[in-house]
């Protein structure tokens, strides 16, 4: 498997970023599709509305949101399967539009994907 990175979807894309994913619900504010630069939104891995308004990304939350989260991908075995088969052929970058860089749900789906065997 190769890596799984999380990476602000505001930053700049990099050489490295490989399969660029956009795990948000919600498209980016003020960014166009050419900005964002992703190879796909999977908007099915991304926190359900009412876990995500929830969260509201209070670091105290944090891993009851984790646990909610990991439940929630659970159903989601089609995308999250998707997201195992791109780490199997490259490096895959998770994009996240949260400013939080610790506390997002990217993060909580790379450590997801990672204990399924990424």
């Amino acid at each position: 498997m190769h890596e799984i990175r999380a990476k602000r979807v505001y930053e700049e894309p990099g050489p490295g970023d490989g399969y660029r994913v956009l795990v948000d619900r919600v498209w980016p504010r003020g960014l166009s599709k050419e900005n964002v630069k992703a190879d796909e939104w999977l908007k099915d891995v991304a926190p359900s509305n009412e876990l995500r308004k929830w969260f509201g990304h209070d670091p105290d939350k944090w891993q009851e949101f984790k646990k909610r989260y990991r439940a929630e991908l659970k159903v989601q075995e089609e995308a999250v399967q998707s997201l195992l088969d791109a780490a199997g052929k490259s490096v895959v970058t998770l994009l996240y539009s949260a400013k939080d860089e610790e506390h997002n749900q990217a993060v909580a789906l790379k450590e997801y994907l990672q204990a399924q065997g990424a």
